[in-house]
């Protein structure tokens, strides 16, 4: 892997973990945190896209930042439904 190529996932990861944040609603801050949740999907958006027999993420470009994006959003929604479980049933048995 080149340097070049590790700045691209990491620009990626930036534009797709804001973009997925934005449309989330999600209230944690921090640019580590939005790299590794754009990092994170895109790893998923682009296994959901071969998994598709569609091209993965092959190159930087909108349509990688897009894909990037749609992971990060299923991240997010994952991540705050089991957030969402947990906290239900915290307060169930605080009672």
């Amino acid at each position: 892997m080149r340097p070049l190529s590790i700045l691209y996932w990491i620009l990626t990861g930036l534009i797709a973990g804001v973009l997925a944040r934005w449309i989330v609603k999600d209230e944690r801050s921090g640019c580590v945190y939005t790299i590794a949740v754009g990092v994170i999907g895109a790893l998923i958006g682009g296994a959901l896209m071969q998994a598709a027999d569609r091209p993965g993420i092959n190159e930087f470009s909108l349509r990688t930042v897009l894909v990037a994006a749609l992971g990060a959003i299923l991240l997010l929604l994952v991540l705050q439904a089991v957030r969402g479980r947990r906290h239900a049933r915290g307060r169930r048995f605080r009672r």
